[in-house]
């Protein structure tokens, strides 16, 4: 076997993310912004940014719906990606999040857990506050983050994982703040690691973080169906932001 590589800013990039969780449901996430944008009541004559948005496949589907879309992502390849669908009514920039937004925009999305990456909790309430700059005073913000309590609590510590021909060694545990998944990929002859890393943020928390950021939290759902949160059972802790 070659020497282990250990690649980590790049994993959201790589063939490798993209194997791993090719079994994600494409079209929960597009119900989900069904969902969102009736609950919303979103005319078709509103602009969007949508924050971390990757290579674009929620930007493309809000756009399909009618709406202007910008979507913003830290990753240079990804928005180089994404920039092939761009047209008039999408557009795509490379963001850091913690870096204001210089758009103003009717609604920012913030979603399928883009949030909560630093160490310093100042970096994550620079990010709330420039998306409480970003949107206009009737505006409205999405963040869609994972029930922490739960994932904690069910939290499996090491499985094994094959996708096709790569097998997927997953460690993980809670470090410093962090749920933390260590991963190992075994490609042929070569073997990498990547790491993703978020902050445990609960209900609580984003509350204070929403204060200090001027926002109020408007409603609270803890599934892609708009359900009632419920710290114990939820998968999802989905709050719906206002000035």
């Amino acid at each position: 076997m070659k020497q282990s590589k250990t690649w980590f800013s790049e994993w959201f990039n790589t063939s490798y993310y993209h194997t791993l969780y090719k079994h994600r449901n494409n079209d929960e996430a597009q119900r989900f912004i069904k969902n969102l944008v009736s609950f919303l009541k979103l005319s078709k004559d509103k602009t969007i940014l949508d924050l971390a948005c990757g290579k674009g496949r929620h930007s493309i589907f809000l756009n399909s719906l009618g709406y202007q879309v910008v979507g913003a992502d830290l990753s240079e390849n990804s928005i180089q990606h994404a920039n092939q669908f761009a047209n008039e009514q999408l557009t795509f920039k490379v963001q850091d999040m913690r870096e204001p937004f210089n758009i103003k925009v009717d609604a920012v999305f913030n979603m399928f857990t883009s949030f909560g990456y630093f160490d310093d909790d100042k970096e994550d309430l620079k990010v709330l506050s420039n998306i409480a700059q970003a949107i206009h005073t009737d505006g409205v913000a999405v963040v869609d983050y994972m029930n922490v309590h739960k994932v904690i609590q069910h939290l499996v510590p090491q499985e094994t994982i094959q996708r096709e021909a790569l097998e997927f060694n997953i460690k993980r545990h809670v470090t410093n703040g962090f749920i933390t998944k260590e991963i190992h990929v075994l490609d042929q002859e070569e073997s990498f690691n990547f790491q993703e890393r978020v902050k445990v943020i609960d209900l609580d928390k984003f509350k204070t973080y929403c204060e200090l950021a001027n926002l109020k939290i408007k409603h609270i759902f803890g599934d892609y169906n708009l359900s009632a949160f419920n710290k114990d059972t939820s998968d999802r802790l989905i709050l719906i932001l206002t000035k």
